[in-house]
């Protein structure tokens, strides 16, 4: 939640010097990425299910990044601070952190959240 309201303020800080009508729409399109981001990793913890966390990185990129130009920074943003800090911090592999950043860009570029969807996984996701 932290990152989200440290996004709204960069957002907000980005938009401040740019015409309103554009800035103004990159700055609303972040802050709905970011809510997609979080959803996506609200429903991943939810779901707790075993090798899901690539298709719930490749659908919060996706679902960020279909919003406009705003998303899909919010998405790349969030990404790669999530995965520095999971191999920084967490000492996850460099191997899971790769497969991480593809499943991320594979969404935040329209690519079909489903191609990492475990089969097994509840509907719901």
């Amino acid at each position: 939640m932290r990152l989200c309201v440290c996004l709204a303020l960069l957002s907000l800080i980005l938009c401040a010097s740019a015409d309103i009508g554009q800035g103004g729409r990159f700055a609303l399109d972040a802050l709905r990425g970011s809510w997609d981001m979080y959803k996506a990793y609200r429903d991943m913890r939810e779901a707790n299910y075993k090798g899901a966390d690539k298709y719930f990185h490749a659908r919060g990129n996706y679902d960020a990044a279909q919003r406009g130009p705003g998303g899909a920074w919010a998405a790349k943003v969030i990404s790669d601070l999530r995965e520095k800090w999971q191999s920084d911090v967490s000492g996850r592999g460099a191997e899971d952190t790769r497969a991480d950043q593809e499943a991320n860009e594979w969404g935040r570029n329209g690519g079909d959240p489903n191609r990492y969807r475990p089969a097994g996984l509840p509907s719901k996701y």
